[in-house]
């Protein structure tokens, strides 16, 4: 059960505030919503249904500063996880990016990373979905890390460049 106040990471839309629980009425249904109002970007307000379960799990807390850095400290040991067949990557990475595991989400950044760094030296072009799917990835991870240690997003790839430093990992 979240709370007033609270700050959640919901599905694909990122960090949101829960401004209020209220009962509110819908297509002449009336229910109880969680009341979502995203941190980063101007978008409407979100309402979750509180007896959703599918929705609600959707919400998650945010991670903490040691789970923020447990996290940077581990991903030079993160696999790639790169699949050949198209439509079966759209669909994994597709599913990564909805489940809200944020060391997938690295494993994906990471195979994007270089997989685009590989197809850079054969003089050959990023795929335009792995692309979406990479700055989508980064825009989750990078907006809950700025919002957790309190930078903007933009100093996030730096401030992980320097704890991968710092930890004798070139990145």
């Amino acid at each position: 059960m979240f709370h007033v106040n609270d700050t959640v990471l919901y599905g694909t839309e990122g960090i949101c505030v829960i401004e209020d629980i209220a009962t509110r009425t819908f297509d002449r249904k009336t229910q109880e919503y969680y009341v979502l109002r995203p941190v980063y970007g101007n978008r409407s307000t979100i309402f979750v249904p509180t007896q959703n379960e599918k929705l609600c799990a959707k919400m998650r807390t945010l991670l903490s500063p040691e789970e923020i850095h447990d996290m940077i400290r581990a991903m030079p040991g993160v696999e790639p996880l790169w699949i050949e067949n198209e439509a079966a990557r759209k669909q994994a990475y597709g599913e990564i990016l909805r489940g809200g595991d944020r060391r997938a989400l690295v494993r994906l950044m990471k195979t994007l990373y270089l997989h685009r760094e590989k197809l850079k030296t054969t003089g050959r072009k990023f795929h335009a979905s792995d692309e979406r799917f990479l700055k989508e990835a980064e825009k989750l991870l990078y907006t809950e890390v700025a919002h957790v240690l309190h930078l903007d997003p933009g100093q996030v790839p730096p401030f992980i460049r320097q704890e991968l430093k710092k930890a004798g990992v070139e990145s």
